[in-house]
């Protein structure tokens, strides 16, 4: 009989019968391991636990604590959801299924819109489906077959998407869950009654293919578990997260607002005016101190400018577009290629470089309507931006100074960085051997600096491949913030050239990168993660002073001064309230200090001290408590 050889994660290695599953070697380990998995990672692919091992190679079971295993997991329910669907609404047209960060969502194309009393019904068929213990068959046959399929169906979505794959031989996967089908990849969970716990969440609208001149669909999202208790934790994130809303603090805290004046463009307000402005003033003084010089090009350029990037042709569904004086202008989406202009005034030496030019300027994106989020997606934006033109001999040490520059700003926001490698995207320009180049320069980067990192297949720019840069907020949620784009293709597109040491002309290499993303986005996450109470340097009010009565008001004044003069942002709240409600108010403006004076304090020339949900936390000197709050302001401290 055949043999094949699998490692396992354990170090061992041992010959099994050709064709063997991987749920049968899960079962020669152990009866819980079986019981657990839910796929399996043969090499580098994840596999159904019941498809032959027909090669040599490392197998590891995936269970839901992997996050291989939780996707499997995850987009097995969304077929059983549009199973149900099906069941419930003949007629109803699916598009794609796929699991995502925090669950699944399926688009679905049908009459009505969706409730959620409709949510709960398809919930009830779901168990219907899951109590039967269908299994997930996968089939696979030429792309022809499977277009007769889907054609017979009526199934225009399914049918654009096979379109899409070149050659009529090509073969594609069905898989098959009860009278259920869909075009699908997998893997799946080998039955459904692997899913045990489900809930669906809600329904939003989404374009087909993300485009707003195709259909509208519905996007049904939920999430599911093994165990009841990882939905309940789930849904109390998802409270906390409506309670840290940042378009509802940022409306009361009167940092921003949206009006349908300029959709997807913020207003923003005076208070936060002040954390723009302190973010802008933080970052500029670490770049002075790093070697940047800052620049500031035109919003308005000609068609042929993003003609000669390459991104008219790579983004141009993406810019707003005018016609002046008979000729096509854009506002501009992205600074780089009018840094070549800058670049190119003059002749650069190799002694010159690096040079590093950052530009913290207002960008324009045609982002379609229903896309459009708060601050985390709008058309307006403020980068913080910066593209370098470096030697060859110079990336490996600039990639090193950018993500120490990276880490070191977000560890004063609380966050810990996590890194990944984004390679040659389909749609790329250039020549593929300068891309090899390029991801080979980052990977190295990333693993001099012994740095833990994904890979994010052809996920990269389409000029470049980049180091996406992701930070966990405080409900668990990733974002991605920071990049580093290493690009050789605008160098060239852009003929600049610098003069090497032996007198000849040569190309630089370009390096774009961002570190907080766009100024709006970053400021809508600070908001939802420390829940609108900032630290204390960041915060628009710091320190607030409540007169008890208006025998105080003179004392507050002259506290308030001394503060002001300190550098410290204070506000006196002279109202003819009683001091518990004036204590209450500033708590809900998250003010990180209130200063109670009354007659105590008057005759001590002292403060009662009351911080952000801590509370009293007793007297203290005026000029003791002006050094404590000037440091942590001056050192930036997350908190006292």
């Amino acid at each position: 009989m055949d043999k094949v050889t699998i490692s396992l994660p354990d170090g061992s290695e041992k010959e099994y019968p050709k064709g063997i599953t991987a749920y049968e070697v899960a079962e020669s380990i152990s009866k819980r391991l079986a019981e657990e998995a839910l796929a399996a990672l043969l090499n580098d692919s994840v596999i159904d636990l019941h498809r032959p091992i027909e090669e040599d190679g490392s197998l590891r079971l995936l269970t839901f604590d992997d996050p291989e295993g939780k996707h499997v997991y995850w987009h097995s329910t969304s077929h059983v959801m549009a199973h149900a669907i099906e069941e419930l609404y003949p007629g109803a047209k699916f598009g794609v299924g796929p699991a995502i960060d925090n669950g699944f969502y399926y688009d679905i194309d049908i009459d009505g819109r969706l409730s959620d009393e409709d949510l709960k019904r398809i919930e009830g068929k779901m168990r219907e489906i899951v109590e039967r213990g269908e299994t997930f068959e996968r089939e696979v046959l030429p792309k022809d077959k499977a277009i007769e399929y889907f054609a017979k169906k009526n199934d225009p979505y399914k049918l654009e998407l096979l379109e899409d794959i070149d050659g009529n031989s090509e073969i594609v996967s069905l898989y098959h869950e009860g009278s259920f089908t869909d075009l699908c990849r997998g893997p799946h969970l080998p039955s459904t009654k692997k899913i045990k716990h489900f809930k669906l969440l809600s329904v939003s609208g989404s374009y087909w293919r993300g485009s707003n001149d195709r259909q509208m669909l519905q996007r049904v999202y939920g999430v599911s578990s093994p165990k009841k208790k990882y939905i309940d934790e789930y849904l109390e994130r998802l409270e906390e997260a409506k309670r840290r809303d940042h378009r509802k603090l940022g409306r009361e805290l009167e940092l921003f607002m949206f009006n349908e004046i300029s959709p997807g463009a913020p207003f923003w307000l005076p208070k936060g005016m002040i954390v723009f402005r302190e973010l802008e003033k933080f970052i500029r003084e670490e770049l002075d101190n790093t070697g940047y010089d800052e620049i500031n090009t035109p919003i308005l350029v000609k068609k042929k400018l993003w003609q000669q990037s390459g991104h008219w042709d790579h983004y141009q569904e993406n810019m707003f577009l005018l016609d002046i004086d008979d000729e096509t202008f854009s506002i501009k989406p992205m600074n780089c290629p009018e840094s070549t202009y800058v670049y190119k005034i003059k002749v650069r030496s190799y002694k010159d470089l690096p040079i590093r030019l950052s530009e913290i300027g207002r960008l324009h994106r045609n982002e379609i309507s229903g896309a459009l989020g708060g601050m985390f997606r709008v058309r307006q934006i403020t980068m913080d931006d910066a593209h370098l033109f470096v030697r060859p001999d110079q990336i490996l040490d600039e990639i090193d100074n950018l993500i120490e520059l990276i880490t070191k700003v977000y560890t004063i926001f609380g966050f810990e960085p996590t890194f990944s490698l984004a390679t040659r995207p389909d749609d790329s320009m250039g020549d593929p051997a300068l891309w090899e180049k390029a991801e080979h320069s980052l990977e190295e980067a990333l693993k001099r600096n012994k740095i833990d990192f994904s890979l994010k297949e052809k996920d990269g720019a389409f000029y470049g491949p980049k180091i996406d840069v992701q930070i966990k907020d405080a409900l668990g949620r990733m974002w991605q913030l920071a990049t580093i784009q290493l690009d050789f293709q605008m160098p060239e597109r852009f003929d600049l050239e610098y003069v090497n040491d032996s007198g000849e002309r040569v190309r630089p290499v370009m390096i774009h990168r961002a570190v907080f993303g766009s100024f709006e986005r970053f400021v809508g996450i600070l908001v939802e993660h420390f829940a609108g109470a900032f630290p204390t340097w960041l915060s628009p009010v710091q320190a607030a002073v409540l007169p008890i009565s208006d025998a105080h008001h003179s004392y507050a004044e002259s506290v308030k001064d001394c503060l002001k003069e300190a550098g410290v942002r204070v506000e006196i709240d002279m109202r003819n309230e009683k001091v518990g409600y004036k204590i209450r108010e500033w708590e809900s403006q998250k003010a990180p200090y209130m200063l109670v004076v009354g007659n105590k304090e008057m005759e001590n020339k002292t403060v009662s001290v009351r911080k952000h949900h801590i509370g009293d936390t007793g007297s203290k000197d005026l000029h003791e408590f002006i050094a404590v709050i000037t440091e942590e302001i001056q050192k930036k401290k997350l908190s006292n």
